[in-house]
């Protein structure tokens, strides 16, 4: 049986997070700033990357594995292009600073390319190309998963994670298209989510080790999570991890640290932020007006018979957006119970449904 959500207002979840944090030793402006950016993933729909995380992150802060206090900075760069090191900070600090300078270098160069090393855990890729469609640029993120759940295609040994992309456009009167994917058929996240809930994941995401299908989430570390499209998702995702962590100089491969089981060890796990100014490429309004077009097109496209009308990717993250700010952010009692642990433990206020 479903059980039915609790809701809170965006702004005393944000709150809430922000006081765990700053308990930490996580300074106060730094807290706010990854205190919002979660709520921003909830509010959006990404509830395996929101307030469902502050477990693991606080275990990373507590256990020593995470640098409350980060000095963020520029280890090297060039006109258009930069490394961010995140000093082992919490991975919104660094991947908002690496997504800001991006926006900098591509005003002035046309495009940015932006690794980040010693990053961390930071939330849903959108988060950041986000950030750089609200400034009329194309904006493309990716990084190395903050652990191994795959296999080569045909091997068993878990040398991959699930190295999501995502990537912006903006356009003119419709929301932005947002492609948000891991290079799994699930994200890991999703089936931390389930196993909370108790409910279980379906065939197609995970076999064993016998190539049998896994549908316990709890099972999880027995299994192999599945790329998409077979060998062609290995690929994709190699390519992302040689490029979001080898070239910035972060781990990828056998060395990637499980950030959820190794609590005290850093990961220094890699991401890469590229930003595209349109105006490089000709009128910015005529581009957006032009893709709102094509949107138009796809939405009023014939639908497969039986199937729902054809979306644009991401159109639907504004709907849910004002609806749960308008109405508060739908938790699950089992994550509302996790949160009430987490504010025991901290010795902080628990969270007040409406």
């Amino acid at each position: 049986m479903t059980q039915e959500r609790v809701k809170f207002p965006a702004r005393e979840l944000e709150l809430f997070l922000a006081e765990a944090f700053q308990t930490l030793d996580v300074p106060v402006e730094d807290s706010r700033t990854i205190a919002s950016l979660m709520v921003e993933a909830d509010l959006l729909g990404y509830d395996t990357h929101g307030s469902f995380r502050l477990r693991q992150y606080v275990n990373r802060l507590r256990d020593g594995g995470n640098n409350p206090n980060a000095n963020v900075h520029i280890a090297t760069e060039r006109d258009s292009t930069a490394v961010v090191d995140g000093d082992n900070g919490m991975g919104h600090l660094a991947m908002g600073y690496a997504a800001n300078l991006a926006v900098d270098k591509a005003r002035s160069h046309g495009s940015a390319w932006i690794g980040v090393r010693n990053g961390n855990h930071a939330g849903p890729a959108s988060l950041y190309v986000n950030m750089i469609a609200e400034q009329d640029m194309i904006g493309i993120v990716g990084a190395v998963g903050s652990a191994n759940h795959v296999a080569p295609f045909g091997g068993l040994e878990l040398l991959l994670g699930t190295n999501p992309l995502a990537i912006s456009i903006p356009a003119g009167q419709a929301p932005p298209f947002v492609l948000d994917m891991a290079t799994t058929n699930a994200a890991a996240g999703k089936i931390k989510v389930l196993a909370q809930r108790g409910e279980p994941m379906p065939e197609g995401w995970m076999v064993d080790r016998q190539g049998d299908p896994l549908t316990d989430p709890t099972r999880q570390s027995e299994g192999l999570l599945l790329p998409i499209g077979g060998p062609k998702g290995y690929g994709l995702a190699m390519a992302i991890g040689l490029i979001a962590g080898t070239l910035n100089g972060a781990l990828f491969g056998k060395d990637v640290v499980n950030f959820t089981k190794e609590t005290g060890t850093p990961t220094n796990t890699g991401q890469f932020v590229a930003a595209i100014s349109i105006e490089a490429f000709g009128d910015v309004e005529t581009f957006k007006t032009t893709v709102d077009s094509i949107f138009a097109s796809f939405r009023q496209s014939t639908p497969f018979p039986g199937h729902s009308p054809v979306r644009i990717p991401g159109q639907e993250r504004g709907e849910i957006r004002h609806e749960r700010q308008t109405d508060g952010i739908p938790l699950h009692p089992n994550l509302v119970k996790a949160l009430a642990e987490i504010a025991s433990e901290l010795n902080i206020k628990a969270l007040d449904a409406t």
